[in-house]
């Protein structure tokens, strides 16, 4: 059986960053096969309850230092963005546009460079001028990305995989599936890389 991690994730997320970008090593240690699943932290937040890390002052201060040092010790370039919180709806909505077989590729350019632009370049990926000519500059074609983010259909779709994530527990982002085994937060890759060693 193949090994797998679902990666359940918005770009709005710099914990979700982190964890982007230290997935790569534990999927070359197992072997194991990442399953992107985009959704709307937006909604998930709202749905399950939950409140954003800095609606208490001294827990946002906190995490924007220990996000810092978490940064430092795994090499990962970050810097915090002065337009958080990011309306990343719209990207959202292209992200699960892409994300399909038939254009893989074109996905994984796109959510790297949304995490780069927003949590390495501190850009307002939110604001629609700054984010075409981000992606223009990354050579997509920013009018096929619009309608993708206009499309009714991926719309629906994005509800579907917010809510149906909510359902299963989930409750911010990063979060991962081994299994039916849930784990939230960059700091339990450990126990996915454990679990992931595990699965046969």
């Amino acid at each position: 059986m193949e090994k797998t991690v679902e990666f359940i994730f918005d770009v709005v997320s710099p914990t979700a960053y982190i964890a982007y970008r230290r997935l790569p090593e534990i999927i070359e240690r197992t072997g194991a096969t990442i399953i992107w699943s985009p959704v709307f932290l937006g909604g998930v937040m709202n749905a399950s309850g939950n409140k954003p890390p800095g609606t208490v002052a001294a827990k946002g201060r906190y995490m924007n230092r220990d996000m810092e040092r978490c940064a430092e010790r795994y090499k990962i370039e970050f810097s915090l963005n002065k337009h958080f919180p990011v309306n990343t709806l719209s990207l959202q909505r292209i992200a699960v546009g892409l994300n399909n077989n038939d254009e893989h590729e074109e996905f994984l350019k796109f959510i790297d460079v949304c995490f780069k632009a927003i949590w390495v370049d501190g850009k307002n990926m939110g604001d629609t001028d700054i984010s075409s000519d981000v992606l223009a500059d990354a050579g997509f074609e920013t009018g096929t990305l619009m309608n993708l983010a206009n499309d009714s259909t991926i719309k629906e779709k994005l509800k579907s995989l917010t809510n149906n994530a909510v359902q299963r527990g989930v409750f911010g982002a990063p979060t991962f599936f081994v299994d039916r085994e849930m784990y939230f937060g960059q700091d339990r890759l450990d126990y996915v890389e454990i679990a992931l060693s595990r699965q046969q």
